[in-house]
């Protein structure tokens, strides 16, 4: 596990004309094992400050933290899940599981037993010999994390991870995908528009204003009953509170 820093970030996009403010004096800390969700209006720079955190992108000013290093790059102890799955559907789901490996040249027998142990765990070992076709969203999903697992990041990068499934899947994968990330121990920074997600699954939630984005407000997330579930946690008399809370929060 992990602990990053963010130090002051500043973002603005540049074009030939003009200029613009996306990331103002960006701050805050994330604790090792700790789940802390980013929410915000519309085109607000949510994504933006998560690629910035992944390293995709290089502020305009501002430095990220990790483990008190410097980032400078993409950071091999981050490991990025996209709003889609991005599986490649010529290739099974072993092939899918082990290409970031090939990638980066590292040899599959080292993983293969972490590999074997992960589908065995989270119930994708029968279907390791299937194309993405054929399984449920929420399977593809559980194999894009899985994926992004085998390379053994200590951070977890969670943009939208949800949004192109329906309803009821979103629920139950995002508990499922809750409970893996917990058991293997990764601290997580989620991007989301769903609030009631965001404060069912997180340890803190971070409103960030329209753009250009600063830090309205931070809240702790904390039940009096503690759960392994997201759906239980919906469950609880202070889920409402918190709901009321952040929504207006978002809407001053």
């Amino acid at each position: 596990m992990s602990k990053v820093s963010i130090n002051h970030i500043h973002m603005n996009y540049h074009s030939l004309k003009t200029w613009t403010k996306a990331l103002k004096d960006i701050n805050f800390e994330v604790a090792e094992g700790e789940f802390l969700t980013i929410v915000g209006p519309s085109g607000c720079g949510k994504s933006t400050l998560l690629n910035v955190i992944a390293g995709l992108l290089n502020p305009s000013s501002g430095d990220i933290y990790i483990d008190n290093e410097k980032l400078t790059s993409v950071s091999t102890k981050m490991g990025y899940m996209f709003q889609r799955d991005q599986l490649f559907e010529w290739l099974t789901v072993w092939d899918n599981i082990v290409l970031g490996l090939k990638i980066q040249h590292k040899p599959i027998n080292d993983y293969r037993e972490k590999i074997t142990g992960l589908l065995n765990d989270y119930g994708l070992w029968d279907f390791r010999f299937h194309y993405p076709d054929e399984l449920s969203g929420g399977m593809r999903q559980k194999v894009a994390l899985i994926r992004t697992l085998a390379l053994n990041p200590e951070v977890l990068l969670l943009d939208e991870p949800f949004s192109a499934l329906d309803y009821q899947t979103r629920l139950n994968i995002s508990d499922e995908i809750f409970r893996i990330i917990k058991k293997e121990g990764k601290t997580a920074i989620m991007v989301t528009h769903d609030i009631s997600e965001a404060i069912s699954m997180s340890n803190r939630v971070i409103v960030l204003s329209s753009r250009p984005a600063t830090i309205n407000k931070i809240f702790n997330i904390e039940f009096l009953h503690v759960h392994d579930s997201p759906l239980k946690c919906r469950e609880e008399p202070e889920f409402r509170i918190y709901f009321n809370d952040i929504w207006k929060e978002l809407n001053s």
